[in-house]
């Protein structure tokens, strides 16, 4: 089913977000990642949309504006400013973890909002996750959890997994070919991006080479394919189901970090066991159920 491999792909690409992301933003910062990995994303994405869905944008914009710039506002804006915000204060492979409790997050909002069903094993699988996060956020020390100062990074992946949950849900009940959708909620981002360069100048003289080719990777691969392939499973597959790959980018980003040279900690991997193993719960039962109520 190539909707499989397309999820695979995606997330192998986000992994390697993580990673060249955390080096990158030292150059550039946050908001300037995001807005030049946008407006290179969105010159791709217009013809590949046009040639491959021939939508009319501006029927489709007039249309659905609200939802494709709330799609926007989360997505595209939210979800990547607090992403590398995050990695300014956390390491890759802790913001990839924390990341791992987004297919819960969607769970639990898909039956607040869309009144899909949960189970018992749904909500057990979910306290795991939080508990395997918990674990993350303490250092390993979860007895501290309400007297520790709480790493900024970790919480900033927090947020950014309700804001993920929210965008994938959107997407989900969006009438739009995906393609589509993407390119004109990029557009609306745009717009509400721009005025903003004038007040937060580019921090760096000068791009170094492997600054350039970190935003080279994050604009080709993350931002285009990976939202593309994410975008077109959703539509295919329900968000609940979707999202039990997310789990697969603390996978890759473990892999990469060690390929790289890195090291694991015994917190991280203790924590991540218990995210991966509570959202193959939490969503188990609900990936079964989401093929028969659509």
């Amino acid at each position: 089913m190539k909707e499989k491999l397309f999820l695979v792909l995606a997330n192998l690409f986000w992994a390697g977000n993580y990673v060249v992301g955390k080096a990158v933003i030292t150059e550039t910062g946050p908001f300037w990642l995001t807005l030049i990995r946008w407006c290179a994303a969105f010159i791709i994405l217009v013809p590949v949309s046009y040639w491959l869905e021939r939508p009319r944008y501006w029927d489709v914009m007039k249309q659905y504006w609200l939802p494709l710039v709330a799609s926007g506002a989360l997505g595209i804006i939210g979800y990547n400013l607090l992403l590398y915000g995050a990695l300014a204060y956390t390491s890759s492979m802790n913001a990839a973890i924390v990341n791992s409790l987004n297919p819960a997050i969607i769970v639990v909002l898909s039956y607040m909002l869309l009144r899909e069903r949960l189970s018992t094993v749904n909500i057990i699988g979910f306290l795991l996750s939080l508990i395997g996060v918990l674990f993350i956020l303490t250092d390993g020390h979860i007895g501290h959890i309400f007297q520790t100062n709480y790493n900024r990074g970790d919480l900033m992946m927090l947020a950014a997994g309700v804001v993920w949950a929210l965008y994938s849900i959107i997407s989900k009940k969006l009438p739009v070919p995906p393609i589509t959708a993407t390119a004109c909620s990029v557009f609306f981002s745009l717009i509400i991006l721009w005025p903003f360069a004038m007040l937060y100048p580019f921090p760096s003289d000068q791009l170094s080479a492997a600054g350039f080719a970190g935003i080279t990777y994050i604009c080709l691969f993350p931002s285009v394919l990976s939202f593309l392939f994410w975008n077109v499973s959703v539509q295919k597959v329900g968000p609940s189901h979707a999202g039990v790959y997310l789990n697969l980018i603390a996978v890759f980003t473990a892999l990469i970090t060690f390929l790289l040279g890195g090291t694991l900690s015994v917190s991280q991997l203790a924590g991540g066991a218990f995210v991966l193993f509570g959202v193959y719960l939490a969503t188990k039962a609900k990936s079964k159920q989401t093929d028969i109520t659509g």
